[in-house]
């Protein structure tokens, strides 16, 4: 009997982590939409390089606090990488983390997750331009839909804003996040390292907190200095916790458990989520061209990231 509760034990386990893993497939993508909401409704409240500063510095504090042993062990190794460490984080927690804050200053929460969603296909492309990783023609057409559903969103649907180059400046920052995502999580991916993933990640991350650091001050001397008020303070917690620490570790967490391809379908949802979150939370209408955009970007992703 004792060696059938001991063999029965493992299993139950392994059948937990699954059902949690797929509640959170579906609980996470909210975790990620959340930022984009935050972004857009504290535009006005806070600078957005200091909120992309505090977010991640704070992030940064709970990581060590569980993991400052294993990063100490590791020093050598994060002197070793230090160069490209630093790229990554300046370009995961830098351009990706202030740019979505000034463009949320100049365009909907919606606009931002229906942009953001089309950098797997911006992966894609870098994977198939660095690496040579094969396309077929299915996933090209994918490419081709999610990146004309991104334009026609970025454009409003109209031909006279495409002629005319009569852009949304905030659209534009959302590009160049998206773009960094991309290339951040493709040398992410392929850059070899002798870090552990979660080390690894927290070297990132302090190394991107530095690179936010002097932007930090220089926005506070030149522009607006934050403010320390229920907002501020409130809102760098809420972006610590749930769209930094919150989404990267639930996303991990189903990836172990689910794999890569069911993940994926998180893909999909964030944007969805943004917009109906946005429209309940922010009053954000639901314009022809987002339906458009969605209606490209959607299909186009599933087919880009299908499996063939």
């Amino acid at each position: 009997m004792t060696g059938e509760r001991q063999e029965r034990e493992p299993l139950e386990n392994v059948a937990n982590g699954e059902t949690l893993a797929r509640v959170l497939l579906f609980v996470t993508p909210s975790f990620f939409a959340s930022n984009m909401l935050i972004a857009r409704a504290t535009a006005e409240l806070v600078p957005p390089v200091a909120l992309a500063f505090g977010r991640w510095a704070l992030a940064l504090a709970i990581l060590l606090a569980l993991l400052g042993p294993s990063v100490w062990r590791a020093r050598r190794a994060i002197a070793g990488e230090a160069a490209e460490l630093a790229l990554l984080g300046a370009l995961g927690m830098g351009v990706c983390g202030a740019f979505v804050y000034i463009g949320a200053d100049s365009t909907t929460a919606t606009n931002i997750g229906m942009i953001y969603a089309t950098s797997p296909v911006m992966i894609i492309l870098l994977a198939r331009a660095f690496y040579g990783e094969r396309l077929t023609p299915g996933r090209w057409l994918g490419v081709f839909l999610a990146l004309a559903g991104m334009m026609a969103i970025v454009f409003r649907g109209q031909v006279e804003t495409l002629l005319t180059l009569d852009l949304t400046r905030g659209d534009l920052w959302i590009m160049a996040s998206a773009f960094s995502w991309a290339l951040y999580s493709i040398l992410l991916k392929h850059r070899p390292t002798r870090l552990e993933p979660k080390v690894r990640f927290a070297a990132i991350m302090l190394f991107g907190t530095l690179v936010l650091a002097p932007f930090t001050l220089l926005e506070a001397l030149l522009f607006e200095a934050p403010e320390i008020n229920a907002v501020s303070v409130g809102a760098v917690v809420f972006l610590a916790l749930v769209p930094a620490l919150g989404a990267y570790g639930s996303y991990g967490y189903v990836q172990r458990h689910l794999g890569a391809s069911k993940t994926g379908l998180m893909l999909y949802l964030s944007p969805v989520y943004t917009a109906v979150l946005a429209y309940f939370l922010l009053a954000e209408a639901l314009q022809g061209y987002h339906l458009l955009g969605a209606a490209l970007v959607l299909p186009g992703l599933w087919l880009a990231t299908r499996r063939d």
